[in-house]
């Protein structure tokens, strides 16, 4: 090599100084050594998962934590990073898993965290360890998947950043991830039980709002001579004190705000500021401008504000419920803004803003139309599909129970968990029969009471062929409730899919395909669908395993709103004995 090397330095570069050409040299060599590959790490953490009592809005009611704290902590890591989270189970009485929410889990399908569908159960006392890659960066979500135990306080964020040297196509300053939630007092096994009882007993509207896990609930209503009130709820309890940002004067925050409401749609809004969406669900976002920030269960966004207003005082943070009339049941969420020298507990001088009205239906609508993919991260979608589902969501009566049902079919759980009754080909496992691909189109009255006929609890899942393009369609109708259609935020496990459209009324199979986005659609993992409308969606089937697709409400998902996929199933090697706890073959 040395030889060729001097060769064709002496013909091509004879008369040269030797010192020019000792410079030349380090030059190739810098050349092909300018950028090392950052190397990808391993990020381990070792969680708890136990009882304790808290009073996150001054209410003390005994919560579900990771490691004494909710929400848990914070995993933050790098793309492509390994992320190993060692999990204890300490509940002394119940079963727990985790999902890792927008993570994709190519390859590791079994460490997608859903119980009943891609493992069995951790139960009280095991320890349970998940592994998987985080492929994208972006803001994404963990929560408990077992039951209805996400809201009894079990969840977290997930941050993942770009490689060292490189940067994201916009400029900050600093970092912060903030999650809303709503909360309810009542435990989640007496809602659940009222959601199973007959006569049908619905969950409420929640107490309060958190923003960061903090909210404020009025204690003096807790009139009950039977109670000692200022025991069970304390409003000078630092734990419900508001949650501060804190922001130095003409820096500008990448704020990640992310839902995990139990029930509520909510709007963010921070007094004074504007607020630029730039990422989505992990996606970046065309840049726009609002003031109020709408936001379904499950869905992630960063926005970036400027601390540029008058830096002698802080400004409120606030949340309201939108798409459902909570006005006189549920208060604003509420959170301070603090410009920094200023007392971060130091009250704005303001009431907080009143937020949008919660039946304005057309402003939220006009945001979920104005999320597209930004120039030059655009992945374009393929221009058909190879087959398309259209998904009626109804409300129902079965057998005197209140459930969600899924073109005329509720879901359920089996014991088996899908992932391994397919890959073992446990065919006992669950109902063989698919379900169907749509509903009577031509006949169906969205607008009206749902007429109970031919209703089934199932638990078929839907084969999708590996790689092939699949079109899906929501179609919001009317409840049980006369004139009342709710909006729907629906997440689909193990994949991002694009967001081809969304309408109003009833989704016209031929026509309406006509106006699909597919120049710039944005791609997300989280949708909402709004009351008596549709939203259109499409994915590849490209990652083997068995996949949740479901409405984000847990109150809605208990009552059996939801589907699961199947796909490539073949190619999965043989699956960890780990996650097969509850699976006893003869």
């Amino acid at each position: 090599m040395a030889y060729f090397f001097d060769m064709a330095v002496s013909s091509r570069f004879r008369g040269m100084k030797i010192l020019n050409l000792l410079a030349l040299c380090v030059l190739i060599f810098s050349l092909a050594n300018i950028v090392p590959m950052a190397e990808a790490r391993i990020r381990r953490y070792k969680w708890e998962v136990k009882y304790e009592y808290k009073s996150p809005d001054c209410f003390r009611k005994v919560v579900i934590t990771i490691n004494g704290r909710t929400p848990g902590p914070t995993i933050q890591a790098r793309q492509n990073d390994t992320v190993i989270v060692e999990l204890k189970n300490s509940l002394l009485t119940e079963n727990v898993a985790i999902h890792w929410h927008g993570i994709r889990q190519i390859g590791t399908p079994w460490a997608d965290g859903t119980e009943g569908v891609t493992q069995c159960p951790i139960l009280p006392g095991e320890t349970f360890t998940y592994k998987f890659v985080v492929d994208r960066p972006g803001t994404y979500l963990y929560h408990a998947h077992y039951g209805m135990q996400r809201e009894a306080g079990l969840y977290g964020s997930i941050r993942v950043s770009l490689p060292e040297g490189e940067s994201e196509p916009y400029a900050y300053d600093y970092d912060r991830s903030i999650i809303l939630n709503d909360w309810f007092h009542r435990s989640a096994f007496e809602q659940a039980a009222g959601l199973s009882s007959i006569p049908f007993q619905w969950v409420g509207e929640p107490q309060s709002l958190l923003i960061q896990g903090k909210g404020r609930f009025n204690c003096s209503s807790l009139n009950s001579p039977s109670l000692n009130v200022g025991i069970i709820c304390n409003e000078t309890n630092p734990e419900c004190s508001p949650y501060v940002i804190t922001v130095i004067p003409g820096k500008t925050y990448r704020l990640r705000i992310s839902s995990l409401t139990a029930l509520s749609a909510l709007s963010f809004q921070i007094e004074g500021h504007n607020m630029t969406v730039v990422e989505a669900d992990g996606h970046n976002v065309e840049p726009f401008v609002v003031q109020n920030l709408f936001i379904y269960s499950g869905e992630t966004y960063s926005v970036l504000i400027k601390a540029d207003q008058n830096p002698t005082r802080n400004y409120w943070a606030t949340t309201n419920i939108v798409s459902r009339n909570a006005t006189f049941t549920t208060p604003p969420g509420l959170a301070i803004l603090n410009y920094y020298p200023n007392h971060p507990k130091r009250s704005p001088p303001t009431t907080p803003p009143s937020g949008p009205l919660w039946n304005d239906v057309g402003s939220r609508l006009n945001q979920s139309l104005a999320i597209k993919a930004r120039k030059g991260f655009i992945v374009p979608p393929p221009q058909s599909a190879d087959r398309m589902i259209v998904m009626l969501n109804t409300q129902n009566n079965v057998s005197g129970n209140v459930r969600w049902s899924v073109n005329k079919v509720t879901y359920t759980l089996p014991h088996i968990p899908y992932l391994i009754a397919l890959k073992e080909n446990i065919t006992s496992a669950f109902d063989q029969t698919p379900p169907p691909d749509g509903y009577d189109f031509k006949n169906y009255d969205i607008f009206s009471v749902a007429e109970n006929k031919s209703y089934t609890i199932r638990n078929g899942v839907y084969r999708l062929n590996f790689n092939s393009t699949v079109d899906i369609i929501l179609q919001n109708a009317n409840s049980l409730s006369n004139k009342t259609s709710e909006t729907h935020p629906w997440h689909l496990h193990g994949h991002d899919f694009w967001v081809l459209g969304y309408g109003e009324g009833k989704f016209d199979i031929y026509n309406d395909p006509k106006k699909y986005n597919l120049v710039n659609p944005i791609m997300k993992n989280t949708v909402p669908v709004h009351r008596y409308g549709w939203t259109a969606l499409r994915f590849r089937a490209d990652n083997p395993g068995a996949w949740a697709f479901h409405c984000h409400i847990e109150s809605h998902f208990y009552m059996g709103m939801g589907v699961v996929f199947a796909e490539g199933i073949e190619r999965l090697g043989e699956l960890p004995s780990s996650i097969k706890g509850c699976v006893h073959r003869k």
